[in-house]
């Protein structure tokens, strides 16, 4: 069975620890061989990366907490900014998304607040329900949803906001993956045991996804799939498999719409498709905005691009409004700031014995990484345009919530590496079975 990356002897050693009397002594840098100064350096990158234990002082809570609300911060000044001109043109107030924005950062805030302090064995409770209630609001879309830009992915609540119950899908199946895949933990060596139920629920829910025509987003959840399979120590050589199957799906419906064939020729040609539709339109000047910006940008709100240049500017093409405004110092923060929330997860994942918590951690860590990374992709030209969001940044309720959701359950497992007179105090303790005796559980 593979497993996960386990902490080295390095990183388990605590700061200021003499190694024993028997140890070899170190040799220095300068006379070892240029392999063996390229060993050594990686060592001393994956001790850094894990944290060589600084977890108990609560550096990897904070690190966590504190570039969630930074980046939650610069997604609501970067939506005032990108939405404001086309919400006058529209006749509508230019506050009106930066406030529906807040709102919902408001309330997810909050949820991740209460989160972080309950022990997330609780939420074991909720894994069968939460899919369930995923499958039948998904398949509710199909009934009742609305349709943007040919993708039928929302429910319109009382003409106040849409519910989009793909991003609440996405950590439903993270949480219940991770409870199935650790009730057969023993089992997970079988090929049948590793694949049934986690493989034909999350096919239910991708499959609705990609009925309602977003291809994006089911390739996302395709992701969150192999990430807790992985993470579960699954046999590598199911996931070739799963490549050649994956793949055939996604060249079958990218081949089958006219409009996906067109992004993708355009994309590798740089030229129009025969029809004359420039699918290139909205990457061609979402790079116009980010060569605009220069080193330091042209300043904040001075957008040229935002003036309907650019489709979505405030959604999925926010990334280049950044880059046009704060130039490419602007987007290195956000790079920097998404690298340090994806090794600060790194470091709560490594250190998950238990297996429920691992792949729940792992999952969530490669969702939102491999999210933005995809968008950021997408805005440079790397990708074909592919309707993603940027976590945390890019305008929709729907995701910012489930997101800062998802950053409350990998709160909650960085609060119990901490050391017990520093840990903030948890609302809800341990689940405990009927009909045993209640132990002390220090908060």
């Amino acid at each position: 069975m593979v497993s996960t990356p386990t902490r080295p002897a390095a990183a388990r050693q605590r700061a200021g620890e003499k190694p024993g009397p028997g140890a070899a002594p170190k040799t220095p840098a300068s006379r070892l061989p240029a392999s063996g100064r390229l060993l050594r350096w990686y060592r001393r990158f994956w001790t850094a990366l894990e944290g060589n234990g600084k977890s108990r002082n609560g550096s990897t809570y904070y690190l966590i907490l504190g570039t969630t609300l930074a980046l939650t911060a610069i997604g609501i000044m970067m939506v005032l900014s990108a939405s404001s001109v086309e919400a006058i043109a529209a006749d509508k107030s230019p506050y009106g998304d930066a406030l529906k924005q807040s709102l919902f950062a408001g309330l997810g805030i909050f949820t991740m607040f209460v989160l972080s302090r309950i022990n997330v064995v609780w939420l074991k409770r909720l894994a069968w329900p939460a899919i369930g209630v995923a499958l039948v609001l998904l398949a509710l879309v199909l009934v009742i949803g609305t349709s943007v830009n040919g993708n039928k992915n929302w429910i319109d609540v009382g003409g106040f906001f849409t519910l989009q119950p793909s991003e609440a899908a996405k950590l439903a199946l993270a949480l219940w993956m991770a409870t199935v895949l650790a009730k057969k933990a023993s089992l997970l060596h079988q090929w049948g045991h590793a694949v049934v139920p986690v493989v034909p629920i999350a096919g239910a829910i991708i499959g609705l996804v990609l009925v309602g025509n977003d291809l994006g987003t089911g390739m996302i959840i395709m992701l969150i799939t192999a990430a807790a399979l992985f993470f579960a120590g699954v046999r590598l050589y199911l996931f070739g498999f799963a490549a050649l199957g994956l793949g055939a799906v996604i060249a079958v419906m990218a081949m089958t719409s006219s409009n996906r064939v067109c992004r993708i020729t355009s994309w590798w040609t740089g030229q129009s498709c025969g029809d004359g539709i420039d699918a290139n339109y909205q990457s061609t000047n979402g790079m116009y905005g980010l060569a605009s910006g220069g080193w330091f940008g042209v300043g904040l709100g001075q957008s040229r691009q935002k003036y309907s240049w650019i489709p979505e500017a405030h959604n999925d093409f926010i990334f280049a409004i950044i880059g046009e405004e704060f130039g490419l110092v602007g987007t290195v923060v956000v790079l920097v700031l998404f690298a340090i929330l994806g090794a600060s997860i790194y470091r709560v994942v490594v250190a998950q014995e238990d297996l429920f918590h691992r792949v729940l951690a792992g999952t969530i860590m490669v969702w939102l990484l491999g999210q933005a990374t995809v968008n950021m992709a997408v805005v440079t030209g790397l990708m074909p345009v592919i309707g993603v969001p940027l976590p945390f940044i890019s305008y929709g309720g729907s995701a910012l919530l489930m997101s800062l959701c998802a950053i409350g359950v990998v709160l909650s497992l960085a609060r119990e590496q901490m050391a017990p007179n520093i840990r903030p105090r948890k609302l809800l303790g341990p689940l405990r079975l009927p009909g045993r005796k209640k132990s002390r559980t220090k908060a």
